[in-house]
């Protein structure tokens, strides 16, 4: 068994297709078809289930591939650290992002950690280091199962708890509050509670966001239903919404104070959303990686934790 087939392998486990596989490894379709089917003689049994619309993991797969991304990891860490040794940092960084959580405009303040600032820094000082940034369409939940995985080296989420198999650095928090178009009744409220926006229209972001899963809980706490017709994946396309009168949300003050727009404050309810750096547990990180995050715990003046 080569480290090669089990590249290919995962590839073709995590894109779910040889075609998107072979892309992503850069090599011919038939080349890594090739591959994995001297892969699956090796071990005597098939690791995919070939269909038309792409291909699924077999339970051979399923065992394989948490030992593959383990086997692979060693072997990445290993050649960064002979680079080390060669000069200077190198390797690649696996990293998950947010899509809210970023620089605003000086007027309106930042939003715990400026990172395309951080990674500019670091690459000046690291210029061998390369960074594979990743959104995920579930959110802090995707990058969380993500790290577990292997398949990430380190993220930003919102994470209201600390799954295991993961250490969470806190680098701050987000109050979140009521946002409404400045012709909403409570416009001109200076605070609402739950129970008095509870028959509202809401826009939120969706299920498996930190943030979604914060209000979710703050109003099943609170014996409230939401009526939740809209979802938005960025605190932009939400607040157009609610500027058109569609409903209204619950956002950051940060970046939600414009011309047709009320922010309100929140009465008696746990809205603070927590902002962390997410790293595997059971895993050591790369130099690089531990590295970085060094970097980004000195910009937010944060101590190392074992969270």
């Amino acid at each position: 068994m080569e480290l090669r087939q089990l590249e290919y392998f995962v590839a073709v486990a995590e894109e779910g297709s040889f075609t998107k596989g072979a892309r992503r490894v850069r090599v011919a379709q038939s080349a890594v078809s090739a591959t994995v089917q001297k892969l699956e003689r090796e071990l005597g049994v098939p690791v995919f289930v070939r269909e038309a619309a792409g291909v699924s993991l077999t339970d051979a797969g399923m065992a394989l591939l948490p030992e593959a991304r383990g086997l692979l990891s060693a072997e990445r860490r290993a050649r960064e650290t002979v680079d080390q040794v060669r000069g200077g940092l190198r390797g690649t960084i696996r990293m998950g992002t947010l899509t809210s959580i970023g620089a605003k405009p000086a007027s309106q303040g930042l939003m715990v950690i400026d990172l395309p600032l951080v990674l500019g820094r670091f690459h000046v000082t690291h210029p061998l280091v390369r960074f594979q940034l990743r959104t995920s369409p579930r959110g802090s939940a995707g990058h969380l199962d993500s790290i577990v995985a292997g398949e990430l080296d380190i993220a930003l989420v919102a994470a209201i708890e600390r799954p295991e198999g993961v250490r969470l650095h806190q680098l701050g928090s987000i109050a979140w509050c009521f946002v409404c178009a400045r012709r909403h009744r409570l416009a001109d409220a200076t605070s609402v509670s739950l129970e008095e926006i509870a028959d509202e229209t809401f826009i939120d972001f969706p299920r498996g966001w930190g943030n979604r899963t914060m209000t979710d809980r703050a109003f099943a706490a609170a014996g409230i239903v939401r009526n939740v017709p809209f979802e938005a994946a960025d605190q932009d396309t939400a607040l157009g919404l609610v500027r058109n009168g569609l409903g209204v949300s619950l956002l950051p003050r940060a970046g939600s104070e414009e011309e047709g727009i009320s922010v309100i404050d929140i009465e008696q309810a746990d809205l603070t959303l927590p902002v962390a750096v997410a790293l595997p547990s059971e895993r050591q990180p790369s130099a690089a990686t531990a590295a970085l995050l060094a970097s980004i715990l000195r910009t937010v003046g944060r101590p190392a934790n074992n969270g």
